[in-house]
């Protein structure tokens, strides 16, 4: 009976110590396929210049305003809540716990240092800039109204720049709308994603000409002339600088539109689609992003997906097969504080859905009693612009956009991570060129912006890298030394002395190890062994090395091989444990 229950008790703690990861003798997956060229099947689609047009794209996919809403608030929750669905973590992350380029993302300010200048220009190559100042009367040509959202606009072709889509402004909110379009935009590309070239114009009226005979439609709208009368109203409307008027200039995306990407399931037309949407880390970890920035209306109508063709003949078939799909986000002009007309719609942005059946049975269970964030929300004097985008009640691990999207509800705490070591390079020298960017007219406004969009930042730094192990930039340097970076250490959001460093090797021998202020620490690795004594991806060359900081619970577990002494070792793989 002793032996019997010696028995049960180690197969009990095994059964509950954590598994050891195996990592194969290889290199982190760095750049995902799906920017591969694939080939789609071809097939009629009439177009009205040729009833007989081929094209082998994918399908345009159109999304419905009411039915995606609809879907999101009432459908999908019902037949999640009816059904066994699992989510786990992300299948896309590499073995270093990062994400590769891809199609969606393109590691940016994470990986290399951005400057102030690079961050303020966004996603604008100089090619496409605009310069007012430099072009004569009448050589904008307004060529289509807008057939799409509910900002007022029309598209505007250049010469020599291209096609750009120019928003005006409600006037119940100045300056705020443009300002939310460009530093929303310059934050998604500094990011990483994939989104438009977005500037504010200051420019003279004469510059514009309309063409003839055009239309236009809003959200839920009519379709209607689209004549001089109804552009008179959008510049009348636009905050003016003298005889300057202020708007917002996107540039037309280029390649083939096929319509906006879900946050569910896959493409079905698109053969290099192949991971679940809402299961990809960096759709889950942009949850985080629209947090900060306060960019509730992150949904589906809000993005495009291109078709870039290969084929030779692409320039003039840009529905040709070969091709890839890139993946955008677009308008971000809801962020840094909008507002609807409904008073108590606008004081639940960020903090609760529209239709938000966990808040509304919490209601009925207390009687609405205890008192939530949109109780206590206030607009700032002299700052109304910002609606309530504020500081004191924003909780980052609470943020809610306007309806539930289905990747930023399966974020977990290693894609939330993720997306905070990213999020931590902009430092306050860069958040403040974000807030200079808004060319807001009262100095007021750009001082009040920097403060939040700082404020919020570090709530979110301080909820996100106090978990999970915030060390990165992980490399092997000369000598034997495993070198890293304490992001947490180095963005300030604890004393100095809650950081007490010790690494292990995974036999539990202490390993020297020095650590800086600004954040950057060494340790020192055991003497490689001695050369061919074992093949390179034998059991006996593999090491870890648990790194902990004192600050976060969670360890740095870093895997290595020895290669022997003239290679030295290679970094293989990271994890960090809860």
């Amino acid at each position: 009976m002793t032996r019997l229950l010696l028995l049960l008790s180690v197969l009990v703690a095994s059964g509950c110590a954590p598994a050891v990861r195996e990592f194969p003798l290889r290199d982190p997956m760095t750049v995902d396929t799906d920017l591969r060229p694939v080939t789609v099947a071809c097939r009629k689609v009439a177009t009205p210049k040729d009833p007989k047009h081929i094209s082998c794209a994918p399908e345009v996919y159109v999304s419905p305003l009411n039915w995606d809403g609809a879907d999101n608030i009432f459908f999908r929750p019902l037949s999640e809540a009816l059904g066994v669905e699992h989510h786990g973590e992300a299948p896309n992350a590499n073995s270093l716990d990062e994400v590769p380029d891809s199609s969606w993302f393109q590691n940016r300010i994470g990986v290399h240092p951005v400057a102030p200048e690079r961050l303020a220009r966004g996603a604008c190559s100089p090619a496409l800039i605009l310069d007012p100042n430099g072009s004569a009367d009448g050589t904008w040509l307004i060529d289509r109204g807008k057939t799409d959202g509910s900002s007022p606009g029309f598209r505007v072709t250049i010469p020599g720049k291209g096609k750009f889509l120019f928003k005006g402004e409600d006037p119940d909110e100045p300056e705020r709308p443009t300002a939310a379009s460009v530093v929303g935009a310059a934050v998604y590309d500094a990011v990483g994603f994939n989104t438009s070239c977005e500037q504010i114009v200051y420019f003279r009226p004469s510059l514009l000409k309309l063409a003839p005979g055009l239309k236009r439609k809003g959200n839920f709208g009519a379709i209607e002339p689209f004549d001089q009368k109804g552009v008179d109203k959008i510049l009348a409307d636009c905050p003016h600088r003298g005889e300057l008027v202020r708007m917002q200039a996107s540039a037309w995306l280029s390649g083939y539109l096929v319509g906006p990407f879900r946050y569910v399931g896959t493409r079905d037309d698109d053969p290099n689609d192949i991971i679940a949407h809402d299961d990809r880390r960096e759709l889950r970890g942009g949850r985080l992003v629209a947090a900060w920035l306060d960019h509730f209306d992150a949904r589906e109508q809000n993005t495009m997906d291109s078709w870039v063709t290969a084929s030779p003949d692409g320039k003039d078939r840009p529905d040709a097969s070969p091709g890839h799909i890139v993946h955008y986000y677009l308008d971000t002009s809801d962020c840094l504080g909008s507002w609807w007309p409904w008073e108590q719609i606008s004081r639940r942005l960020g903090y609760s859905y529209i239709g938000d059946w966990g808040d509304m049975g919490r209601d009925l269970v207390t009687l609405g009693i205890p008192v939530r964030p949109w109780d206590r929300v206030r607009k700032k004097r002299g700052l109304e612009i910002f609606g309530y985008f504020n500081v004191e009640d924003f909780e980052a691990d609470q943020w809610k956009n306007e309806y539930a999207n289905a990747a930023f509800s399966r974020m977990t705490e290693r894609d939330g991570a993720w997306m905070a070591r990213i999020l931590a390079h902009f430092t306050p020298d860069l958040v403040a060129t974000l807030a200079q960017m808004g060319q807001f007219s009262d100095p007021r406004k750009t001082a009040y912006l920097t403060s939040v969009l700082q404020g919020r930042l570090d709530k979110i730094l301080r909820r996100y890298l106090a978990h999970l192990s915030p060390l990165t930039d992980v490399h092997v340097g000369s000598d034997a030394r495993l070198c890293a970076t304490d992001l947490a250490r180095w963005r300030g959001i604890a004393e100095r002395d809650r950081f007490q460093y010790a690494a292990h090797s995974g036999n539990g021998v202490p390993l020297p190890i020095t650590a800086n202020d600004d954040g950057s620490l060494c340790l020192q690795l055991p003497p490689s062994s001695a050369d061919g004594n074992a093949a390179d991806s034998a059991a006996p060359r593999t090491l870890s090395v648990r790194i902990e900081d004192g600050f976060a619970p969670g360890p740095l577990v870093v895997h290595l091989y020895d290669l022997g002494a003239s290679r030295g070792y290679q970094l293989v793989g990271l994890e960090r444990p809860e």
